[in-house]
């Protein structure tokens, strides 16, 4: 796997490799220990061929932000670089923005590098700098039409009390069963299909509040994605304890 990964990096040219690396039950690596030693590896392959290499390792026991399936994971992005995307969110990519700066010698600390990047969302910056992106690939940078799913359907909370956990894998398969995902290669993908989760581990709720919102093209697609979604979230009445959600920075 750190071969894999590696040797792609490596041979763009990269003079800076920053890593993000998941830990939890979304994770290929499902434990802290296995994430740890690909992590090192990885970073330890990157030192060798002479390029400033940093890995972070982050929490994926639960989905990242809110959105789940390809357009509405493209709207967050858009609102992450307004400075309005989710808390966990934002802050992972704050802190590899600050790392990678740092590794490329922008940035003399990380605290400079993390100056910088919420100077960059402040100022408009980051959200110019998408733009130029989509123009330069002959797209519109001024009017962003994104597909958009037919139906929705609302998932509610069996009982009152904290979220205290959402299950990263049944997740991902219910957002396949909209049509976000391919369960084999010659699937077609639904762009405008996925989940918007309303609430995340450690939120109090009330029994009917809305808990998560699922998009699709067609309502068989929301029942069979509804049946296994409904077993993602797991509801107590002790607040759960808050794991974080960056472990380690290895260098």
């Amino acid at each position: 796997i750190a071969a894999s990964i590696m040797c792609k990096k490596l041979a763009s040219g990269a003079d800076a490799i920053v890593l993000d690396v998941k830990t939890g039950d979304g994770a290929f690596m499902k434990t802290l220990d296995d994430s740890f030693a690909l992590a090192k590896e990885m970073v330890e392959i990157g030192t060798e061929m002479n390029r400033e290499t940093i890995a972070i390792i982050s929490d994926m026991d639960e989905p990242l932000g809110s959105a789940v399936g390809n357009s509405l994971e493209v709207i967050e992005a858009i609102e992450a670089l307004k400075g309005r995307g989710p808390k966990d969110f934002m802050t992972l990519c704050q802190t590899l923005g600050a790392y990678m700066l740092v590794s490329s010698k922008i940035a003399s600390d990380y605290e400079d590098g993390l100056k910088r990047i919420n100077e960059a969302l402040e100022s408009g910056k980051a959200l110019e700098k998408f733009k130029e992106f989509v123009g330069a690939q002959s797209g519109c940078s001024e009017i962003i039409v994104l597909p958009k799913a037919k139906m929705s359907l609302e998932i509610k909370a069996i009982q009152d009390g904290f979220i205290q956990s959402i299950d990263s894998r049944i997740v991902g398969e219910s957002a396949v069963l909209l049509g976000a995902g391919r369960e084999k290669k010659s699937d077609t993908i639904d762009y405008g299909a996925g989940i918007i989760l309303y609430k995340k581990t450690g939120d109090i709720v009330n029994m009917g509040d809305t808990i998560a919102v699922l998009y699709a093209e067609s309502e068989d697609n929301l029942k069979n994605a509804e049946k296994l979604f409904n077993i993602s979230y797991i509801i107590d009445e002790e607040k759960p304890i808050t794991k974080p959600l960056i472990y380690k920075t290895i260098k």
